[in-house]
């Protein structure tokens, strides 16, 4: 690709965040194209026009090729540098999660410019935290956003879907070390981005998602890893932990659920928590302490059951039946790719936009899985035949 093609301003943006999502520093890149620091550091503000030889050498150093790094619709992002400045990512589980949502976003974003596909955005407005009762605010702007979206009072089913359909954030469910419950980031570029653990129940899931929407509400321009069990050691965390409960089990609900589910009885028992939970698309633990929140129960009625046995998933099967939800985030969360992934890069190939190579370099795929990607989507598209095609 022409080095014409871009500006030296474009150039150095994309050299700087290639080389901190390789985690070399300026020193180590200035070295290896034989230059002064201050010279690289004039190359990466676009005040130096790099030489194509220096391009080169940078792009083995950086550990991707000239042609990725130059590439019009290539699309440079610094997620990780993002987290990275957080100081709480700095564990090898953490950073190899954040990698894999900077791998994802990047080669989504990519392809959609190479198709001419703009995502919708439908971001709520953004309500930052006043000083005060800050879960009281959560509840309150999780209400807000109820409303706006036209949910009303009725339990969230599929929060993965709303926050894709809905408000257009890139979410992907992928497995990653069990500390890690999700990762958020946003770029005015991408847009909203979050990372989820498909290691962990569906259920367990929609919390972290209900969590995360808390941070695009009210501190968006934050990355953050969010592990598991974390203490809510600031009012931002405590913020986005109160809305989500909120959000998911937005009061007035519960409230009417309870008394319909517990009517006429005396002690509240573990048929009614999993009634509840399911009713709401969340943990029987989430459960039980929003009822404890909401002064429907005694504080301490969920350690009480701990103590005793505890709410199993066998007992949950036994009530629910065919109820049962199924887990359909886990399905294919073992692959690199997602779905939409997937038919991107397929359309991509089929258009003779993006050669097989540099379709299997993009995903981070040897040439055989990507071709295991192509099969299975032309094998889905060959079924179409006949079918009324869609307009132009």
């Amino acid at each position: 690709m022409s080095l014409e093609n871009l500006s030296s301003q474009e150039i150095g943006e994309r050299l700087r965040i290639a080389r901190e999502d390789a985690d070399t520093t300026q020193a180590e890149a200035a070295a290896r194209i034989d230059v002064a620091r201050t010279t690289l550091v004039a190359i990466e503000k676009g005040q130096r026009r790099i030489r194509p030889d220096e391009l080169q050498r940078l792009a083995r150093l950086y550990d991707t090729s000239v042609n990725a790094l130059m590439r019009r619709e290539s699309v440079y992002v610094d997620l990780v540098p993002r987290f990275r400045r957080l100081g709480t990512s700095t564990d090898e589980a953490a950073d190899a999660a954040v990698r894999l949502l900077a791998d994802l976003v990047r080669a989504e974003v990519e392809l959609e410019n190479i198709l001419g596909i703009k995502r919708t955005r439908n971001y709520p407005p953004e309500r930052p935290i006043m000083p005060g009762d800050v879960r009281a605010q959560a509840e309150n702007d999780a209400t807000e956003l109820r409303h706006w979206l036209g949910l009303g009072q009725a339990p969230v089913r599929d929060l993965i879907s709303l926050l894709e359909l809905d408000l257009g954030v890139r979410v992907y469910v992928r497995r990653v070390d069990p500390r890690i419950s999700g990762l958020f980031a946003y770029d005015e570029d991408v847009g909203a981005c979050m990372l989820l653990n498909a290691i962990h129940p569906r259920e367990r899931r929609a919390q972290s998602g209900g969590h995360e929407l808390g941070h695009l509400v009210s501190t968006r321009r934050k990355a953050e890893v969010l592990h598991t069990d974390e203490e809510e050691n600031s009012r931002e965390e405590r913020y986005a932990n109160a809305f989500g409960r909120a959000f998911l089990t937005p009061t007035r609900t519960v409230m009417q659920r309870f008394h319909e589910f517990t009517a006429g009885a005396s002690h509240l028992t573990r048929r009614h928590v999993i009634l509840l939970a399911h009713a709401f698309g969340v943990s029987r633990e989430a459960m039980v302490r929003r009822l404890e929140e909401l002064a429907l129960t005694k504080p301490g009625t969920w350690d009480w059951f701990v103590a005793n046995g505890g709410i199993t998933d066998a007992q949950a099967r036994q009530v629910l039946g065919d109820l049962t939800p199924l887990d359909m985030g886990k399905r294919d969360a073992d692959r690199p790719t997602t779905l939409r992934l997937n038919l991107l890069a397929a359309e991509a190939w089929r258009q003779d936009l993006l050669s097989e190579g540099q379709l299997a370099r993009m995903l981070l795929l040897d040439r055989l899985g990507l071709r295991e990607i192509l099969d299975d989507v032309e094998i889905e598209g060959g079924k179409a035949d006949g079918m009324p095609k869609l307009p132009e």
